[in-house]
C-alpha cells in the first residue's frame, strides 16, 4: 500500500528530543521553542512568533485577539478545516462563508466584497494547498472597510505571496506542524503577530493562561498574575526539538515536494489536454510549498470510482473538506446546499494524490500508471 501521508524524518529529531530532555526543562519556552520562533521571525520576517499547540490553537488565540463577540461577522471560505470556523464561533461570533476561485480554490475576493456588513469584524483567508489567496484585492479591502485579517496559512509555510511569505501580510498568520504538513512535530503550530506591539503583549498573555508569567520569566515583574482571558496553548519543548530538525532541512524537504509535484503534473499533463482532469493552478506571483497535488475530475461519479480503484491497487487517495456550509454545523448556523455552488461543485470532484518526500520515483510512476488505466 503507498499510504497518502508519510511524516518526513531527517534523523535528528531523536537526537534533539534526546538533548531537550537533558536540559531539563520540557515545558513550553525552552532552548528549542525559542530557536524555532527565532528562526521564524528572522526567516519569514514576522514581528513575533510564538509557537503553539496546534494551529487551532493560533486561530482561537487570535479571535480572542481581536475581541470577537457575539454578533460579530468573520468572513471566511466554507471550503476549510473546521478550526477555522470554530475559532470565531467559540468567541459567540459568526462565520460567513464565500465562494472560492476555480483556479486556486482559495477565497474569492470578489464575494467578499459581497458579504460585507456592519457586523463585519475581520476576514479569515486561508491559502488552500500552500497557493496563495490574492492577498493585494483582500488587503485592500480589508484597508477600505477597517477589517483585520487573520492568514489561516495552515498549509502555506514556507510559501509566498509575491515577495512575503504566507502568514505575515495580514495582521496575524497562524501555522501548523501537524503530522500531515510539510514540517512536522506530531502535533503544533504558531501564531504570528506582524505589526501590532499592542496585540504582541496580549498574544504572550493569552497564551500563558491569560497570566503575564512571560514578563515574569524576562525579569520584567517580580511575580506573576491573572491579568486577561487565555488559555495553555504553549507548545512542549520535546515538539519544539522535533520541529527544530525539519527546519535545518526545510529547503531541502520543500526540494523533495517540488520534485514529486513536477513529476505528477508532467505525467498527468495529456489527461488534462483532452479534457479527462483538471490540474492544480500556481500563479505567477506565488511560490508554493507544493503542499498538496489534487485533481479535478469532470464529475462526483468519476472521482469516487477512481478513488476506489486506487484503493483496490494499493494506492491511498482521498477527496479533502466537505464545504462547512453543508456540514451539519453549518446547517444549524443556518446554510444550506446550494448557496455556494462553485464550492460544492469542486470539492465534489477533487481528488488528492500521495505527497509526501519520500516517494519513490518508481511509487510516482505506479500512481500515474494506475490513473491512466482507470480514467
Amino acid at each position: 500500500m503507498i499510504p497518502f501521508n508519510k511524516p518526513y524524518m531527517t534523523k535528528k529529531e531523536i537526537l534533539y528530543i534526546e538533548d531537550a530532555i537533558f536540559r531539563g526543562k520540557l515545558s513550553g519556552d525552552g532552548y528549542y521553542s525559542k530557536k524555532c520562533s527565532t528562526f521564524i521571525e528572522e526567516i519569514f520576517n514576522t514581528k513575533k512568533a510564538l509557537l503553539t499547540t496546534s494551529c487551532s490553537s493560533a486561530l482561537d488565540m487570535a479571535a480572542i485577539l481581536l475581541d470577537l463577540k457575539e454578533g460579530d461577522e468573520v468572513i471566511m471560505p466554507s471550503y476549510t478545516f473546521v478550526s477555522t470556523a470554530n475559532a470565531v464561533v467559540l468567541r459567540g461570533a459568526v462565520p460567513v462563508f464565500a465562494e472560492i476561485e476555480e483556479d486556486t480554490l482559495n477565497i474569492d475576493p470578489e464575494d467578499i466584497k459581497r458579504k460585507i456588513t456592519n457586523k463585519t469584524k475581520a476576514i479569515f483567508p486561508v491559502h488552500y494547498a500552500g497557493v496563495s489567496c490574492d492577498m493585494d484585492r483582500i488587503m485592500n479591502i480589508a484597508r477600505k472597510n477597517d477589517l483585520k485579517v487573520v492568514e489561516d496559512a495552515a498549509q502555506g509555510v514556507n510559501s509566498k505571496y509575491k515577495q512575503k511569505y504566507l502568514g505575515t501580510i495580514g495582521d496575524i498568520g497562524c501555522y501548523s506542524f501537524h503530522e500531515t504538513k510539510n514540517y512536522v512535530c506530531g502535533e503544533g503550530g504558531a501564531i504570528l503577530i506582524n505589526n501590532d506591539e499592542e496585540l504582541v503583549r496580549r498574544a504572550e498573555i493569552i497564551r500563558e493562561k491569560g497570566t503575564d508569567r512571560a514578563k515574569f520569566f524576562r525579569g520584567e515583574v517580580d511575580k506573576y498574575t491573572w491579568v486577561d482571558v487565555g488559555s495553555s496553548y504553549i507548545i512542549s519543548d520535546i515538539n519544539a526539538a522535533m520541529l527544530w530538525a525539519q527546519f535545518e532541512r526545510i529547503e531541502e524537504i520543500n526540494e523533495k515536494r517540488k520534485k514529486i509535484y513536477k513529476m505528477y503534473y508532467k505525467g498527468l499533463k495529456k489527461l488534462e489536454v483532452v479534457g479527462k482532469i483538471k490540474l492544480p493552478t500556481i500563479p505567477d506571483c506565488c511560490k508554493s510549498n507544493y503542499h498538496i497535488f489534487y485533481m479535478l475530475l469532470n464529475n462526483e461519479f468519476e472521482r469516487n470510482h477512481l478513488m476506489n480503484e486506487m484503493k483496490i491497487h494499493g494506492v491511498e487517495t482521498i477527496f479533502h473538506y466537505i464545504p462547512l456550509h453543508i456540514s451539519p454545523m453549518g446547517e444549524r448556523l443556518g446554510y444550506k446546499k446550494g448557496q455556494l455552488k462553485v464550492t460544492e461543485d469542486l470539492s465534489s470532484r477533487l481528488l488528492r494524490l500521495p505527497m509526501y518526500p519520500g516517494l519513490t520515483d518508481a511509487e510516482i510512476n505506479y500512481i500515474i500508471e494506475m490513473i491512466y488505466k482507470y480514467i
